[in-house]
């Protein structure tokens, strides 16, 4: 009896290059059936070329990829079939409804029997079924391309950027649909510029930059393993406070907008160093906060950089 595979997707040595132009460089990652995977990495990074090598979209330059054990250079027919897409910036055609938006997308994929109120149903928008996708929200249009993604009900969804400019009401709305496809057995291949996003809803990360994987695991796994300082938050701080804790050999952040500070200490006796200095300084602060590094931390430790939000494309991929 043969062993159903058990990873959904798997990229081994991949390269990519356009001209002089290294966008991917070697890099390897496995994404196991029914998890959420989550790729990371500042703009240029690569992300965009791998997934479209993964989506049949481009051809490697060397490396392997597969897809539900297929080969993305060899199978594209049968692979394009298993997959769902929601491309960044997903818009659709003003002036139809919500189902029928569906049923001409079903149409147009050659998707017969598809369960249209079923899907509108799993992504929240059987109330706005008869509404005109011009008069959707932001968030309403983006639940909407993800039943659009569905209708050949794929065993791997593609969802790129999936929430970027969305209020944060409409963000966590679209987090219960990823979450729900996740229920559902279907695996998801997420990019995000959102740290919060990946965090919670990604089962594995991986962390590309400049065309290299520099760190893979679970959020949990990469905090942990890169957790080795604290970050002390101080609010409504006195600004003198700023001095003395710089005097003291940190380097502390400010955020003027709300006299926040924030430092980056080694061990708990670090915080109480600072309080008693600020303390005995007579400066004073309104509250406290400490806690471990989250992912956001995390990226910018690895990469030296923050990912910019809302940026599309990547330098170098034509």
């Amino acid at each position: 009896m043969i062993k159903e595979a058990e990873f959904a997707i798997e990229v081994e040595l991949l390269t990519k290059r356009y001209g002089k132009y290294l966008a991917v460089n070697n890099i390897s990652f496995k994404v196991r059936k029914g998890e959420v995977f989550a790729l990371l990495g500042p703009n240029g990074a690569g992300k965009t070329t791998t997934v479209e090598i993964i989506e049949t979209i481009r051809r490697p330059t060397s490396g392997q990829v597969r897809l539900l054990g297929m080969d993305v250079t060899r199978k594209k027919h049968a692979i394009v079939s298993c997959i769902g897409v929601l491309p960044q910036g997903f818009s659709s055609f003003d002036r139809i409804t919500v189902r029928e938006t569906m049923q001409y997308y079903s149409r147009l994929f050659g998707s017969r029997h598809v369960d249209i109120d079923g899907l509108i149903a799993l992504v929240n928008l059987t109330d706005k079924a008869k509404e005109q996708y011009a008069t959707l929200s932001g968030g309403l249009k983006q639940r909407l391309g993800i039943a659009i993604a569905l209708v050949n009900d794929p065993e791997v969804v593609f969802l790129d950027e999936p929430t970027t400019g969305l209020d944060p009401r409409a963000r966590r709305e679209v987090w219960d649909v990823i979450l729900g496809l996740k229920k559902k057995g279907k695996t998801v291949f997420l990019t995000t510029h959102y740290m919060e996003e990946a965090e919670l809803l990604a089962d594995t990360v991986t962390i590309i930059s400049k065309g290299a994987t520099i760190a893979m695991g679970s959020p949990d796994q990469l905090i942990e393993n890169n957790a080795d300082y604290l970050v002390l938050t101080l609010q409504s701080v006195e600004a003198r406070a700023l001095e003395i804790i710089a005097r003291m050999g940190f380097r502390p952040d400010q955020n003027t907008n709300d006299q926040t500070i924030l430092v980056r200490v080694a061990h708990t006796d670090d915080i109480r160093k600072i309080l008693n200095a600020i303390q005995d300084g007579g400066a004073s602060f309104l509250s406290m906060d400490v806690r471990k590094p989250n992912l956001e931390h995390v990226f910018l430790k690895l990469t030296g950089e923050a990912l910019h939000q809302g940026a599309a494309g990547e330098k170098g991929a034509p």
